[in-house]
């Protein structure tokens, strides 16, 4: 199985898309209702890649999932902590895929200065959970009946990561535009493989 990492693009857009529509259609992962439109999506993800990584994988030729790290609050003292979201097409699950995207951008993020990385997962979902404590996420909160979908009032937790020290003063976040081109490649090259 070849493997290879990059940047997400405007032009993924509808690829990636599809692979979101089922987790909105068909899942309580997103508390989203509807599949968001091409134009909307292709916003997000502008507004991501303004600051912060947004990763696709290619498996085959074919992209196969994505991740992505955003705003976790708009106040500036949160600016350091951010909200991680990760997509990945039902049939290239369980094969490692989730924990190279997300150490790709952890990586990216420790570079750029983030200290904290936060995960929201509806309750109960063992297998994200799991994923998430076995990336070195530790369950912080515990949200009751906090969402509706699909007839059912829903939990949330919090999961909570720290990928860099706590420095004071705390150090400038350098956005992704700002960052060397070769450093970003060099840790996308690092994980992706040939014939796995």
């Amino acid at each position: 199985m070849n493997i290879k990492f990059r940047l997400a693009q405007l032009s993924d857009a509808e690829d990636l898309l599809n692979i979101y529509a089922p987790y909105v259609k068909n899942t309580d992962i997103t508390y989203e209702y509807e599949v968001p439109s091409i134009d909307e999506f292709k916003r997000r993800m502008e507004n991501v890649l303004s600051k912060f990584p947004y990763i696709v994988a290619i498996v085959d030729d074919k992209i196969a999932g994505y991740v992505y790290a955003s705003t976790f609050r708009q106040r500036v003292a949160y600016n350091w902590g951010l909200e991680t979201s990760i997509y990945i097409m039902e049939q290239f699950q369980g094969n490692h895929l989730g924990e190279k995207l997300y150490k790709i951008l952890e990586a990216i993020l420790q570079k750029q200065n983030i200290t904290n990385l936060y995960a929201s997962i509806t309750y109960p979902n063992p297998q994200s959970i799991m994923f998430h404590t076995k990336m070195g996420y530790k369950k912080i909160a515990h949200f009751t009946k906090c969402g509706y979908k699909a007839g059912k009032w829903l939990d949330m937790i919090f999961m909570e990561k720290m990928i860099n020290k706590h420095c004071i003063p705390a150090k400038k976040i350098i956005y992704l535009p700002d960052m060397p081109k070769s450093e970003i490649d060099e840790i996308l090259d690092m994980y992706s493989s040939k014939n796995e």
